[in-house]
């Protein structure tokens, strides 16, 4: 007999877009968009897996136990105390709308989905697994808290992990502070961008990246007109350049022009950052300065995380 009384309602779960990194904060800062992915799963009486993909990524994403989603609630299943082979048949519909592998967060979306929809099916679910339980599976998973952690619980994150453990603490974000995402058409694998990264860095350069990561925390709060200094990074952009050469000319673009621009954790997206923008008039400059092989969005900055519901 299993532990787990599984509800026999479905179950949908909507999971934001997140840029990690901000600039400087590496692994640690991340901020949730307003541009959501869907998932909606309910338990079978049988053991069939039933998953169905449309949007983004529809065309690659696995059907099968390898998909991300089925993974992530299968660990939360683990979690939970139920044995592999008490695992019941499950129905997935996914609907895309984070591009895959731009620095949007797709990844993280699909396993916190997964993880809530894993307690949100089970009676009791989450007495048992907490949101804080969420995050440390999730960032299991992901291999760092950021990404996960932003999607999780909106608003601004900022996040660090331990051998057994994640934590995040949550950051207002000021209402004067709107984002525009800059989507290339082509992707960059994280793994790829990562073994770019050299393994030191100049101690000057460390030290600038500490300031800049500490100003980080007040100009997304209270003080969003330190934005520009802020969101510089001497760690890890520079090294990544020859994998996007576009959008790191593109950022350097509306640094110079005095726009808090970023890659958007490891790209090829650029995030900018505006202050008190008037975006009827500025998406259209933006658009210009992109020019073309970007699609320009604006992304709401999405103060809460995951939302889930019976369907």
């Amino acid at each position: 007999m299993s532990r787990l009384t599984f509800r026999a309602s479905a179950y949908e779960v909507k999971v934001p877009a997140s840029s990690a990194n901000l600039g400087p904060g590496f692994d640690s800062f991340a901020i949730a968009l307003e541009k959501r992915d869907r998932y909606i799963a309910q338990v079978l009486d049988d053991k069939t897996l039933d998953i169905d993909v449309v949007g983004e990524g529809s065309d690659e994403v696995p059907r099968d136990e390898k998909n991300l989603v089925v993974k992530a609630i299968y660990k939360g299943w683990d979690f939970l105390g139920l044995a592999k082979k008490e695992y019941p048949g499950l129905a997935l519909r996914a609907l895309n709308s984070l591009p895959h592998g731009r620095g949007l967060g797709s990844s993280a979306s699909a396993i916190i989905g997964g993880l809530i929809l894993s307690r949100s099916l089970v009676v009791g679910g989450a007495d048992r697994m907490s949101d804080n339980d969420v995050l440390t599976l999730a960032t299991e998973m992901e291999g760092h808290p950021d990404n996960v952690a932003a999607a999780l619980y909106g608003g601004a994150v900022l996040s660090w992990q331990g051998e057994d453990f994640a934590e995040a603490i949550k950051l207002e974000v000021s209402p004067r502070i709107t984002a525009v995402a800059f989507i290339p058409s082509n992707n960059v694998p994280t793994s790829k961008a990562r073994k770019m990264l050299p393994e030191t860095i100049p101690h000057a350069d460390a030290v600038k990246n500490s300031i800049n990561t500490a100003l980080l925390t007040q100009a997304l709060t209270t003080r969003p007109d330190l934005l520009l200094t802020a969101t510089e990074d001497y760690l890890h952009q520079t090294y990544r350049e020859s994998a996007m050469p576009k959008s790191f000319s593109l950022m350097q673009k509306l640094r110079a022009a005095g726009v808090p621009a970023f890659i958007s954790g490891a790209g090829p997206t650029v995030l900018a950052l505006l202050v008190d923008a008037d975006l009827n008039h500025e998406l259209n400059d933006l658009v210009r300065a992109a020019g073309s092989g970007f699609e320009v969005e604006n992304l709401d900055i999405s103060s809460v995380g995951f939302q889930v519901s019976n369907i």
